[in-house]
Formats: structure tokens, sequence, C-alpha cells
């Protein structure tokens, strides 16, 4: 693994994660009270042996590149690094990143003096997941494959929402087709057993998704982004192209991976964390575990609460509260009389002293939740200040409502609190 380096894509504007996105970029986005979504593709990489990790970052960069410089240093014993590439201008290129091979090019003069490395690992910084990258790597070398893609197999209920590939009996990809429906996604079925599916997981998922995870030996990969300088995408066309006269094969992962591209596949991901007896992804891996930004807080303190089935962040305050399958983030505060159900609380950066809350000025709102507040299917942001008795419930069944001046939004019928928001006591949503 000392000859891999991972590349790690920061990804656009993240309009679908919008307003979560609107002071950070994606991979920044909390996830499950206390990591980012950088963390795990970075973590993945870590426990892998891979330890020369590039990030390329471009929108709302600011608090992305601060946690990885906070979190990942390497010893001075070791050749390891997590660095930022962020996007700039040159007199030789003076545009921003136009795709995701847009932005690997820019950085190809950097990557061209990398003479150790024989192959690229490409990696997405929003997809939630834990894989061992050696065996996905192995397979790679085995082949001695150009480009290997991870994909998943899938049901024909989900396919035409894919990228989908066609592969030969040796697990070479022959064909790419882009969310294929009809008789065009009948044609994209392929024996998964090849491989290593049972032949009843065969059946039931007959097709295969592109992961958006890439191997490429060095050279390949340089001579490709050279000789297409149009092409801006790896997976629409980078790839496509290249497999007509390359060797192009397909590694079958086959375990939980959830695309964090949505606020509800985001809301769902996250509140699935808490489902019991087992999650479908877990945070308690001894062997692989999700690292993350040591922050020494103390412990969270609960007075007379009721919690089922949620988790709940370190160095939260909890009084005389009902917490029913949500999420807590961080230095979360939540007063009494309330009830928080099936809610992601991001927490806060920050605790509130003791002197701010005794001003005087009692039309304040408090950092936290405050008293005999229910809330109910929401993603509140970090460092909302929430009153007293306020209601946030969607009492209209609302599916979609930009209400940004008054502090939240509505997506896909998830009532989202902005960051740093207001609601004054007495509210209801």
């Amino acid at each position: 693994m000392k000859k891999v380096m991972a590349i790690i894509l920061g990804g656009g504007a993240g309009t679908r994660l919008y307003p979560l996105t609107k002071e950070r970029a994606k991979p920044a986005v909390p996830l499950a009270g206390k990591y980012r979504l950088i963390d795990i593709p970075v973590s993945n990489s870590i426990n892998s042996e891979i330890n020369k990790i590039y990030v390329l970052t471009q929108f709302n960069s600011a608090s992305l590149n601060r946690h990885i410089s906070q979190t990942y240093s390497f010893s001075g014993f070791s050749d390891g690094f997590t660095e930022v590439l962020a996007a700039q201008q040159t007199p030789e290129n003076p545009n921003w990143f136009q795709g995701t091979a847009d932005a690997v090019r820019q950085y190809i003069w950097m990557l061209s003096e990398s003479k150790d490395i024989d192959e690229f690992i490409i990696l997405s910084g929003d997809h939630l997941y834990r894989m061992d990258y050696r065996d996905f790597i192995y397979r790679h070398r085995e082949t001695n494959a150009d480009i290997t893609l991870s994909v998943v197999p899938i049901d024909e209920s989900r396919a035409s929402s894919f990228g989908l590939m066609k592969i030969d009996q040796s697990g070479r990809v022959i064909a790419f087709s882009e969310k294929p429906k009809g008789d065009a996604l009948k044609q994209m079925q392929v024996d998964t057993s090849a491989l290593g599916l049972s032949a009843a997981e065969a059946k039931e998922k007959p097709y295969i998704a592109s992961m958006g995870i890439y191997v490429f030996k060095r050279d390949v990969l340089i001579n490709l982004l050279k000789n297409s300088p149009q092409s801006t995408d790896f997976g629409n066309e980078i790839i496509p192209a290249a497999a007509a006269d390359h060797n192009v094969q397909a590694y079958l992962f086959n375990g939980y991976w959830e695309d964090i591209g949505t606020i509800e596949s985001f809301y769902e991901a996250n509140l699935a964390l808490t489902r019991q007896p087992t999650p479908p992804f877990s945070f308690y891996d001894r062997d692989s575990p999700i690292y993350t930004r040591s922050r020494y807080l103390p412990p969270t303190k609960m007075l007379n609460c009721q919690v089922k089935e949620s988790m709940i962040g370190e160095g939260c305050i909890l009084k005389n509260c009902q917490i029913n399958n949500s999420v807590l983030g961080v230095r979360s505060r939540i007063e009494s009389g309330c009830v928080i159900d099936r809610v992601m609380i991001m927490g806060a950066d920050y605790y509130q002293q003791a002197s701010e809350e005794s001003t005087g000025n009692s039309q304040q709102v408090q950092l936290g939740i405050g008293e005999n507040t229910t809330i109910r299917k929401a993603i509140v942001d970090k460092n909302a200040c929430i009153g007293s008795n306020v209601q946030i419930i969607n009492k209209d069944h609302v599916e979609e409502a930009d209400r940004e001046s008054d502090g939240f939004m509505i997506r896909s019928g998830v009532a989202v609190v902005l960051k740093n928001a207001t609601i004054p006591d007495g509210t209801v949503i």
C-alpha cells in the first residue's frame, strides 16, 4: 500500500444538501453526532494502510480545511500525510474545477512527480460505508487492470436510479448506461455471481452500479487526463471512453453503502444508526475505527431523562426530557419538558457562559433547545437557538418550503433548522 495514493474529491456546491451546505462543503457536513462525512474515506484509507492522502476542495472549504488540519497528522517518522489541494486559478488554467476528472487534471503536474506511486485510488467525500481498500487494490493488480471500478449489486426496483455497467465472465466492463429504463434497463442485466455473489443473491440483484470509487494505474490516469482535455468527469466521460482499449475491471462491494446526496438520504442514514439490534452501519468496529477530531469534552450529563434508541454525543446537558430515535451532536443542550422524536441535532461549537445566560434580557433565546419544546422529524444544524414552547412538527405536512429568513426550510418533508438560526419562543412550524 505504500505505492498507493488516495485522492478524495470534495464534490461540487452540494445544492441537493442545501441548506446544510450553505456555509460548508459537502464532506464537512456533520455525521452521527461527532464525525464529518470526510472522516469516512480518510479513515477507510488509514485502516487500509494508505497514508498518502490528498483532498481536493473548492466550495465553502474553510471548515473542511480546518477539520483536516486539526484531525489528521502523521508522525515525523512516517512519510504519510493528509493534505488539502484547493481549487486555484493559474496562468495556464484560469478556471475552477469543472468536474471530477478536471479537478484531478488541474493537479496532474503534482501527481506526475510522484514517481514512487503505482496506483491512484479516487474516492468520494460524501459516502457512508466501510471498505478495506487493500482487497480492492489486490483485485486490480491480480487482473492486471488499467482501471478498476468498485460496484454494488442492486435489484431492479432501484437500478434505474444509478449508472449501470455490464461485464463479461472475467469481470471486465464492456458497457455503460446512465439511469436506463424499460428495455434499455433489461439489457444491462449481468450474472453477478461472476463477481462472487451466491446464485440466490445474483438472481435477486442482477444489476451492478458504480460507487464512484476507482483505482487507476499511475501512467494510465496521467495519460487519459492529458489526452482528453475536454472530458471533465470520470464516471460519464473518461472511464466509458477508455473501456474500448483499456482493461477496465469491476470489483464487487457487497456491504452497506449510502450516497449522502440529498437531505432525505442524509436524514435517513443518520437515524438508521440508532436502529436496534444491529444498525446497517456501525461506528463500534474495533478493527476499523472511524477517526475524527479530538475535542476533550466532558461526559454527557442526563438529569431524569427518557432516552430510547438514540445516540448522544459527548458534552451534552439533557434535563428531564424525552429523546426517541434521535442523534444528538456534541454540546447539545435540551431543557425540561422537551420531546425530541426522530431528530438529528448537530449540537454546538461552544458552550454559552453563565454570564451570557443571566443578562436579564427575557427576549434573548439561549443556545440549545428551550423548555417544553417539541421537535419531530427534523434536522437542527449547529449553534441553533430554539426557544421555549416551540413546536417543530411540520403540522401541515409540507413537503418543500423555503423559509430561510425565518431560520428554517423543509426538504422532502424534513424540517431543517439552519445553522446559527434563532427560533423565538412559542413558534409553531
